[in-house]
């Protein structure tokens, strides 16, 4: 088991990174927007790598935190999704992103990744929805990966993660939940005054 590979960033391919270690380039197959986010070739990487072992190949998949490696072994842990849709489920929304069309029942959003179907999609939140919760989910996204849509706003992780539910509940999406409640203000002390500030954003 390679649990991660540290080297110099040799060249960036259309599916894959090539990392130099110790003058072996291993190609690396990695999400689209975590391909988007590495630096320039020639400084120094680090990716958490999963390896797939099968009878006619051995293939490295990468990601740039622990965190998204293990939502990538959550994924490719449901029946019917090997490591390439769960490459092609994370090149098309982020980690956090997924754990909220989880935790929503958003089987559109997940099935929009190639190869995904809806029927996919709805076993994946069937079987994966118990193994996240909430609060969890918000926090991490509040705290967790740089660029996260609620980062700003940490510290009421907890009425944010109601007022999500409660749009959710009312028929919104995750995504478009999440990002009303980050556009309110700041000023907004109770779920119900960011629910009230939040559906002028969502009509």
């Amino acid at each position: 088991m390679i649990s991660y590979v540290r080297g110099e960033l040799a060249a960036v391919e259309e599916e894959k990174a090539i990392v130099d270690v110790g003058g072996i380039g291993y190609g690396v197959y990695m999400p689209q927007q975590a391909l988007s986010l590495l630096p320039p070739a020639g400084n120094e990487v680090k990716l958490y790598t999963y390896l797939n072992v099968r009878e006619d190949a051995m293939q490295l998949f990468g990601f740039l935190t622990r965190d998204d490696l293990e939502v990538f072994k959550l994924v490719i842990g449901v029946s019917g999704i090997g490591p390439k849709g769960g490459l092609n489920i994370l090149s098309c929304m982020s980690p956090d992103a997924l754990r909220f069309a989880i935790m929503s029942g958003d089987a559109k959003a997940i099935s929009a990744a190639p190869g995904i179907g809806k029927k996919t999609a709805e076993k994946l939140i069937l079987e994966l929805r118990d193994k996240m919760d909430i609060e969890t989910v918000l926090d991490h996204a509040a705290h967790g990966n740089e660029g996260s849509i609620l980062a700003d706003r940490g510290s009421d992780s907890g009425i944010q993660a109601e007022a999500v539910q409660a749009l959710v509940a009312l028929g919104y999406g995750s995504s478009e939940s999440m990002r009303a409640v980050k556009k309110t203000s700041p000023e907004c002390a109770t779920v119900e005054e960011i629910l009230k500030e939040a559906l002028k954003y969502l009509f």
